[in-house]
């Protein structure tokens, strides 16, 4: 039975929420012949192009909206594959693709031979009420989908089976005509963070198991227009990204001339999430930053947004079948609603979709209800677990780092400092001078291979350990330029005080 084939082709699906998530899953199981409804509490976008949806469309179920947003490669290349029109749908509406060329540094690009593969190694890039628009007129226009607008899903319809098996048989909801029924074979939760389907789920007794930590840190977002005749800084002299420990930043260009800049505050510097969401600050912060500097010159950008902020960021894994036991038959979850990400990374859209190809694989293998709820789990374990396990590896040592930044004295350890030394002064600097270490790693940070697949082969590290031993003056020209002030300066810069937050957390130690 090949991927695009099903057991059953007369299954009718009902995903609840048309946001990215939902969209990725009439994507993946529309060709299939199933038929496939969307129901989505917030009204739909704006008739009008990308400007009038990021002007105008209201989605309460979307907090993150008018962050920045981009496709990893992964699911740039699913959509290549699978939707080939969409793709061109995309950058017909100004969807920006960003190449492995265009990653590479001056010096890098001058030696570069292009491999296979490197084409597809692209990011996709935009505001996301733009590929959120695109995609949904696109889906719109597929067979057997059907999308209903201003459904609010109050429910589950769930029974018990003779063997006590929970089963959900669709859902329960209202729109403008009131209250209704909708039913289904299968019901795919692709509500997002706000959904309150493991709520009710477990309420009714079953077993869903969760694990969740916070990312340690708070999002600020402001959206830039390039000004008629003006275009973007030229890439590969100062950086436009950077991480000062208390304060990571970065530049996603978008679509229509479009551009936004993204500032991560670890939880702990309060001070500095206070003021940050003030456009006077963001902007004091811009021109202090070297990268960022000559993005928002007021010859060449204008604001065209507020500052958006965005907290509560937890990292978190729901497991529907512990133990091979499903927690319900007839219900899956993809996206937000399944595993949440820190979107520092970018991959929350990229596990949406991947999600919602594996459930298209495991539907298509099997008709068994209890046999789909295990083989889910067990597809996404394997499938997504290496990138959320890296991913906190990472946020755990980020969290670190901010709090010792704001501990007097402190002084790590002679290991941390080595293994400090090992990726700053090893890893970092060959993958800066090597293009084929780069190809490697973005690789596995674009979800196109293990994560760590690339840092373990015996070559990869040799090479590693040889730039590593060289030492800094060897490789000094492949060190970047400082990408910003030390906290104390930037602190005094602001007028905020650099000694608060440092009093606060060993008021809070005491």
């Amino acid at each position: 039975m090949t991927q695009g084939e099903n057991q059953d082709a007369t299954e009718h699906v009902l995903v609840i929420g048309a946001g990215i998530a939902g969209l990725c899953a009439a994507l993946a199981l529309a060709p299939t012949g199933r038929q496939v409804t969307l129901v989505e509490r917030d009204e739909p976008p704006p008739s009008g192009d990308p400007d009038d949806a990021f002007k105008d469309w209201n989605r309460r179920g979307v907090g993150h909206l008018r962050q920045s947003h981009a496709f990893l490669a992964r699911l740039r290349s699913l959509i290549k594959a699978e939707h080939p029109g969409l793709l061109k749908a995309l950058v017909d509406a100004g969807c920006r693709e960003i190449g492995f060329v265009d990653m590479l540094s001056d010096a890098l690009r001058k030696g570069y031979a292009a491999q296979p593969g490197d084409t597809d190694m692209a990011v996709l890039t935009s505001r996301r009420t733009t590929l959120e628009l695109i995609m949904r007129r696109y889906v719109e226009h597929l067979g057997h989908v059907r999308i209903v607008s201003g459904f609010w899903v109050k429910t589950l319809l769930t029974e018990r089976g003779p063997d006590g098996a929970l089963r959900v048989l669709g859902v329960s909801g209202e729109d403008a005509g009131g209250p209704r029924e909708l039913r289904a074979d299968i019901v795919i939760d692709a509500g997002g963070r706000t959904s309150q389907v493991v709520e009710q789920l477990t309420a009714e007794g079953a077993v869903i198991s969760e694990a969740s930590e916070t990312a340690g840190i708070l999002y600020f977002t402001r959206h830039y227009r390039l000004l008629p005749g003006q275009s973007e800084p030229p890439r590969g002299k100062l950086p436009g990204t950077g991480d000062l420990g208390f304060l990571k930043f970065g530049v996603f260009p978008a679509d229509n001339g479009c551009f936004s800049i993204t500032l991560c505050v670890p939880e702990i510097e309060m001070e500095m999430r206070k003021a940050v969401v003030r456009p006077e600050i963001f902007d004091q912060i811009m021109n202090l930053l070297p990268g960022m500097a000559p993005w928002v010159e007021p010859s060449r950008a204008e604001p065209v947004s507020r500052v958006f902020g965005m907290g509560d960021l937890h990292s978190r894994w729901r497991d529907f079948a512990p133990d091979g036991k499903p927690a319900a038959l007839g219900l899956f979850a993809i996206g937000d609603s399944l595993v949440r990400t820190n979107p520092l990374y970018g991959r929350g859209c990229s596990f949406a979709a991947v999600g919602a190809y594996l459930l298209r694989d495991v539907l298509n293998a099997t008709a068994d209800p209890a046999a789909r709820a295990v083989a889910y789990g067990q597809a996404v374990e394997s499938g997504l677990r290496p990138y959320y396990q890296n991913m906190l590896t990472q946020d755990r040592a980020a969290i670190r780092r901010a709090r010792h930044a704001l501990t007097p004295g402190y002084r790590p350890r002679l290991a941390a400092r080595v293994l400090k030394s090992f990726f700053e002064d090893g890893v970092a600097i060959a993958t800066r001078s090597d293009v084929a270490l780069l190809r490697e790693a973005l690789r596995g940070f674009h979800m196109l291979e293990h994560p760590d697949a690339w840092l373990k082969r015996p070559g990869n590290l040799a090479k590693i350990l040889g730039y590593w031993a060289k030492g800094k003056k060897r490789n000094a020209a492949a060190y970047p330029p400082k990408v910003g002030p030390e906290r104390d300066e930037m602190m005094t810069a602001l007028g905020l005080s650099p000694q608060l937050d440092i009093d606060r957390l060993a008021a809070g130690a005491a």
